[in-house]
């Protein structure tokens, strides 16, 4: 028997803590959730904007994000809102969308492996281009699938934001991969693609290039991530090869998590900020969190992420289901 409800468990690069449910019998069908379809009224705009048949990039805004900061500051712009030239606008940034061919409204997984290569090929320019332009701090890459993910569009797509500030969660990883540096003489994500294969138990897929598992501080139900095992900080410099072995093992991931009845996730790009150096003490990864539960008193209360079933849990039913679904195809 557990020794409690919960087990704190301490990611070691940040050191922030989540909580995660160890006395509860596994149920799959409270993980089990269809990403439901967003209501476009019958026009999904991304299928026709902008024109072409292929991968396409469309920009959404191009100045998006007005830096207020504090409520005196928020005070001290409202007396100041007067007509001013573009150059002298505080707005920076911008939210563009990489889109998939038109009729392309399937998960990222089932989309054809030259479709989600250029998809990724496009995202690792955009990074490299606003790292040579210098005028903004982060470039964000992420997927919102399913209206219970934040999804606007059945669209296949990844979004870009172009932010003028390091995001809180990206600064924190770099700053605890530094001292993991210091302290270990490793970087922390080169030790997980290490040892992490000889655990068995938190992996989803491996190959040549990359390493697919569930951190051992999961934030939420069937988290995964995937670490290249070549150490990089930077997402911009990827090569072309690095690119399309990444869209595979990206689908492998997806295709083991649509078991859980094709569920809505996030998936997020964690890369250096533009315009900082962080080669020897950052690592790229993507992150995917499914969206399979709500967030409760505990987590609004503390902070503290409640993560209800074990990353080695979610891996085993992972892999079991799978398996089942191939035995069930050879029949």
């Amino acid at each position: 028997m557990s020794a409690g409800l919960f087990e704190l468990r301490m990611d070691e690069v940040t050191g922030w803590w989540v909580a995660t449910v160890v006395d509860r019998a596994f149920d799959r069908r409270r993980f089990a959730l269809a990403a439901e379809a967003v209501d476009d009224g019958g026009d999904c705009q991304n299928c026709r904007l902008p024109a072409g048949d292929g991968v396409r990039l469309r920009m959404l805004k191009d100045y998006a994000f007005d830096v207020v900061g504090t409520e005196d500051a928020s005070r001290d712009r409202d007396r100041d809102l007067v007509q001013v030239a573009l150059a002298k606008a505080k707005a920076a940034g911008s939210w563009r969308t990489i889109v998939a061919p038109p009729g392309e409204h399937r998960p990222l997984h089932a989309a054809g492996h030259a479709v989600i290569a250029e998809m990724l090929r496009l995202s690792r320019d955009a990074v490299a281009e606003a790292s040579a332009a210098g005028q903004t701090q982060y470039m964000q890459v992420l997927q919102n699938w399913g209206a219970q993910a934040g999804a606007r569009t059945n669209h296949l797509c990844l979004d870009l934001y172009d932010l003028p500030q390091v995001p809180h969660r990206v600064g924190e990883e770099i700053g605890g991969a530094a001292r993991f540096l210091i302290r270990e003489r490793e970087c922390p994500y080169c030790r997980s693609v290490r040892l992490e294969p000889e655990r068995r138990d938190r992996i989803v897929h491996e190959d040549a290039f990359a390493v697919a598992y569930a951190p051992f501080a999961s934030r939420s139900p069937f988290e995964v991530w995937i670490v290249p095992r070549r150490h990089e900080a930077d997402f911009g410099r990827a090569t072309d090869a690095d690119v399309d072995a990444l869209a595979g093992v990206l689908r492998s991931a997806l295709r083991r998590l649509a078991v859980l009845d094709d569920p809505p996730y996030n998936l997020v790009l964690h890369t250096a900020p533009l315009n900082e150096r962080v080669d020897q003490t950052y690592h790229w990864h993507w992150e995917i969190h499914p969206r399979l539960r709500e967030v409760a008193g505990l987590e609004l209360g503390t902070g503290l992420p409640v993560n209800p079933v074990a990353p080695e849990e979610a891996v085993e039913e992972l892999l079991r289901a799978a398996g089942s679904a191939s035995a069930e195809g050879d029949r």
